[in-house]
């Protein structure tokens, strides 16, 4: 492992693109926001949907430590021969960040093996994220809850496996909750799904919102473990005859 944590953020890029509203807001790129919010810690590269093997080749990859993931309109762009490629990373170490829609992302659905649905709905809406698990890494320097003046609302029942950790839990203005900060381990890997994000408002902007990447980040960052062998295996000691 490099010095600095090697984290790839990537983006389908499409929306800023093609929508004007969403062009106002990140005018550089989502992905662009979420790097910036990393700080200086961490080296941080980019890669979008429409760039060659969609900025997802083996190489890259291998020398990758975390991935941040942010997409939403065009899952199903997604080679699939690229989904198992990361797939097998995050088994083998890689951490894996998902933010918002990219719920519904093949990776994230291939490694959670459920259909990763929820409700959801477009309404200018309050979200208030608690924090439930204070004593977690990914919550250090935020106090009891953040609170977002506008967002999209996801609410349950939010059709993931029952996460190791529940950090955060959402309340919206129109009565849902969401489990909005949820953390699994897959194989060696470490994944993070971090629910705010819609496009068209500038919560990627927003300290704490950054501060918790940021920690999701860190905690998802492999561990300097070997990976385990498998398969056919000698005895560590003399198999006596029987």
């Amino acid at each position: 492992m490099s010095q600095k944590l090697r984290v790839f953020v990537w983006n389908e890029f499409r929306h800023e693109k093609e929508n004007e509203k969403v062009r106002s807001v990140y005018p550089d790129g989502i992905h662009t926001a979420i790097g910036e919010g990393l700080g200086t810690e961490v080296e941080v590269s980019y890669a979008t949907l429409d760039d060659p093997e969609h900025g997802l080749s083996q190489e890259r990859l291998d020398n990758t430590d975390v991935l941040v993931w942010w997409g939403h309109k065009a899952h199903g762009e997604v080679q699939d021969e690229i989904v198992n490629r990361v797939h097998q990373r995050v088994l083998k170490g890689m951490g894996l960040v998902v933010l918002h829609s990219g719920h519904f992302s093949k990776v994230f659905k291939k490694l959670m093996g459920t259909t990763c649905d929820l409700k959801w709905r477009e309404a200018d809406e309050k979200e208030r994220l608690w924090v439930v698990a204070p004593g977690h890494p990914i919550a250090e320097g935020i106090g009891e809850y953040i609170e977002l003046p506008q967002e999209e609302m996801y609410g349950e029942h939010f059709d993931i496996p029952a996460p190791d950790e529940l950090i955060f839990v959402s309340w919206f203005e129109g009565g849902e909750v969401f489990r909005s900060g949820c953390t699994f381990h897959r194989g060696s890997g470490k994944i993070f799904y971090f629910r705010p994000g819609h496009e068209t408002y500038p919560t990627y902007y927003n300290e704490q919102i950054r501060t918790v990447i940021r920690n999701g980040v860190h905690w998802a960052a492999p561990t300097t473990r070997e990976y385990p062998k498998y398969g056919n295996h000698k005895p560590l000691e003399e198999i006596k005859a029987k």
